[in-house]
């Protein structure tokens, strides 16, 4: 079940950038080393965190192949597929190599703001369309409109492909409704860092996580021993990561980390328009906690 093969904590990879704006594949090779040495359970690919609304069709086909190469087995794979053009999403699951991915991991629609029924056709086109495993994902900071839980409920009991959900709404109560009324075998992990512990503790699967990015050790760390129903040890990392979550998402995502992976010598700093790099003031701020982790002892 993808329940169980995806159980604990998947990186959303950033897209590392040259100077001139090129795809810089030696440090997306990198970073998948990195973070895979740390010990996340899995990557996922061309998530939002990847800066996808920016890379062209060919651009998203050649970073899913790097992806594959350099992972080379060594952890399963999911691939962000979406959009608010259900056609043209269907198109792309026909496109990509989703054989070889664990998952499909898609947002909702955005910007259209569609209703429930909107929606659930949206999911239900797509799980017509493959028999691979597809993730919900509900990030309604960033789409627009929300995917409640009675939808879910409904896309997880009338289509067998439909196995889980990233659940980034921030809203407890409905984290808690989504893990009560879904089938038993349905997977909800949390889309949101700073909540992942005690989401965890509600009875969520692990997380899809941006921090995983520049902190894998220890925030995987964190995730597997809360899975382990160690909350002592859980809590005490994940106190020491409090602020960087902070910085992460200071003024958008992924400048945050991206700055982080530059100190950190993995990646350049640079984005793609209409994104730009942290301000001077909050890059310093990356580097004073940085410094202060390594005084910790935390891996960074």
């Amino acid at each position: 079940m993808v329940r169980d093969i995806l159980r604990g904590t998947g990186v959303a990879l950033v897209t590392p950038f040259q100077a001139d704006g090129s795809v810089d594949f030696d440090s997306l090779q990198k970073l998948i080393n990195f973070v895979i040495e740390g010990g996340v359970q899995y990557v996922v690919t061309l998530g939002t965190t990847g800066e996808t609304p920016t890379l062209s069709k060919e651009e998203k086909q050649e970073v899913v192949q790097a992806t594959f190469s350099t992972v080379a087995d060594r952890v399963p794979v999911v691939i962000g597929i979406g959009g608010n053009n259900t056609n043209e999403v269907v198109k792309e699951l026909e496109a990509f190599p989703i054989e070889k991915a664990a998952a499909i991991l898609s947002a909702s629609p955005y910007y259209n703001k569609p209703s429930q029924e909107g929606i659930y056709q949206h999911y239900r086109a797509m799980a017509q369309a493959t028999n691979r495993p597809i993730l919900l994902y509900n990030v309604p900071g960033r789409t627009g409109s929300n995917i409640a839980p009675a939808t879910v409920v409904r896309l997880a009991n009338d289509f067998e492909n439909i196995d889980g959900i990233k659940e980034a709404s921030g809203n407890m109560g409905q984290c808690m409704q989504l893990l009560r009324d879904t089938p038993q075998d349905f997977m909800v992990v949390s889309g949101d860092d700073n909540l992942t512990l005690a989401q965890i503790a509600c009875g969520m699967d692990g997380v899809i996580s941006v921090a995983a990015n520049c902190f894998p050790k220890d925030f995987t760390g964190m995730v597997n021993a809360a899975l382990e129903n160690d909350y002592v040890t859980a809590r005490s990392l994940n106190n020491k990561l409090l602020s960087g979550y902070d910085l992460l998402f200071a003024e958008n995502n992924p400048a945050g980390v991206k700055a982080f992976l530059t100190e950190l010598g993995i990646i350049e700093n640079n984005l793609r328009l209409p994104l730009v790099p942290l301000s001077d003031r909050i890059y310093e701020q990356v580097k004073e906690y940085l410094e202060s982790l390594r005084q910790k002892g935390i891996h960074a």
